[in-house]
């Protein structure tokens, strides 16, 4: 293009013609070579896929109890898995793939902030919650900021989730109204997921 971003201050973006701002001599990258590159990106930021996501790339893997074939990065299958806990934003990489989500996880989810009230399944905004290598939850939050609560009015947790896994989703959101300096969490309601 004719412009480009030379800089950010603060959440503004300054402009300069692109002249000015692009190094004179830019590497030309074949076109086929672009799509690998991009590919490889999106394997390592996806850990593992399906081939058709990202092309003829990665290591054949075998995931139990899930038909098809599926790809990893071969770097990334040699390094050591440490679980942690964390809630996931809608559109985390783990979660926006729903097919693969529900593949994967048997973790059905969508973000219903579009969807009537009364049509909604989960709640307004539902955030996953991860726990080691699983997805064990969805709550939905709402920080009500005058009040200084977080009000998570349902925490649904998946089938086959333990008392711990509870325990890890309510840490995780006690973290996020602290995060979010909230002095009260308040959680209305848990469900178990069918």
């Amino acid at each position: 293009g004719d412009v480009a971003v030379t800089r950010r201050e603060g959440n503004e973006r300054i402009w300069d013609l692109a002249a000015r701002v692009l190094p004179n001599e830019m590497p030309e990258v074949q076109a086929t070579e672009a799509k690998r590159i991009l590919a490889e990106r999106r394997l390592r930021s996806l850990g593992i896929a399906r081939p058709k996501s990202v092309g003829d790339i990665g290591t054949q893997v075998e995931v139990e109890g899930v038909k098809g074939p599926w790809v990893a990065d071969a770097e990334l299958l040699e390094r050591p898995f440490e679980g942690r806990t964390a809630l996931l934003s809608p559109f985390d990489r783990l979660v926006y793939d729903r097919e693969r989500a529900l593949a994967l996880f048997g973790f059905d989810y969508k973000l219903e902030i579009y969807v009537p009230q009364a049509k909604r399944k989960w709640g307004y905004y539902v955030l996953p919650v991860l726990h080691g290598d699983r997805l064990v939850a969805k709550a939905d939050v709402k920080a009500e900021r005058r009040a200084g609560v977080l009000r998570v009015p349902a925490l649904h947790m998946e089938p086959g989730t333990s008392p711990d896994d509870r325990d890890a989703a309510r840490m995780e959101l006690r973290l996020l109204a602290d995060w979010l300096n909230l002095r009260r969490l308040t959680i209305e309601r848990t469900f178990r997921t069918r």
